[in-house]
């Protein structure tokens, strides 16, 4: 009887224990699964219009997700990215480094899932997607740590940003134009005009008129009139001079 009881009681205690361990590793295994990823079946280095599927799951007991802010790799441009779909009322917008994806936040625990077209995959081996998840009550995941970071506190609870493998480039691959920047682009001039010089028809603001004024003070060759009455004047002066000379020796005589 004695050897039963002490059986019985090893048995509960031993089952007590199994579950104590087992909530212990549910705990501590929660925020581990936790994780934002990027997926594109078979994708391949200069790859063009190819779509990227995003899924970020939920890391709140609080609040639900209310956007995403995607920073773009080195090789893609924010006017590379076009969306597909999303959240039902979540829009996108691009920013100076990447895009959003944002709208009405989601249920508390839902994950979420959408998917935009790229125009060209980056000549790499792999394209890292860093991913800022925000929460209504305004709590940010920072999905950014590399490869190198991710391990955390050392038992799988950092944040790793969405890592995309990429094959090896198909034959004859090339990298095709950047996309134009609109704010790259400069305002085009107005027809006729280039761009650097004032409008035709632009007046000086003390109200004169915009037309050359011409300068009387020279003539038709470029030397200035002053000159030519000056010598008129001096060959008039001589012949005066001259005359008069004529004039008091012949009185003389």
């Amino acid at each position: 009887m004695h050897r039963r009881l002490t059986l019985v009681r090893s048995l509960r205690l031993s089952g007590a224990l199994s579950a104590a361990a087992l909530a212990v590793a549910l705990a501590s295994a929660g925020p581990a699964a936790a994780h934002a990823e990027v997926e594109a079946e078979g994708a391949r280095a200069l790859d063009q219009n190819v779509r990227l599927t995003f899924s970020a799951e939920s890391e709140s007991a609080a609040a639900g997700i209310s956007g995403l802010e995607v920073i773009l790799p080195e090789g893609i441009t924010p006017q590379d990215i076009t969306y597909v779909e999303g959240p039902k009322g979540w829009e996108f917008a691009v920013t100076s480094r990447g895009y959003t994806v944002s709208g009405p936040k989601l249920a508390v625990g839902e994950d979420v899932k959408y998917v935009v077209s790229v125009r060209q995959l980056p000549d790499a081996k792999e394209a890292v997607f860093k991913t800022l998840q925000s929460y209504s009550d305004g709590k940010v995941d920072r999905w950014i740590e590399l490869e190198e970071e991710a391990e955390g506190d050392g038992h799988g609870h950092g944040h790793p940003a969405p890592r995309l493998e990429l094959k090896a480039a198909a034959p004859g691959a090339k990298s095709v134009s950047p996309t134009p920047s609109e704010a790259s682009t400069p305002p085009a001039a107005p027809s006729g005009t280039p761009s650097n010089a004032p409008a035709a028809d632009a007046s000086p603001a003390d109200g004169s008129s915009a037309e050359p004024v011409a300068d009387d003070s020279k003539d038709d060759d470029g030397m200035p009139v002053a000159v030519p009455l000056a010598i008129g004047a001096t060959v008039v002066a001589l012949g005066g001079g001259a005359w008069w000379l004529r004039k008091r020796r012949g009185g003389a005589a």
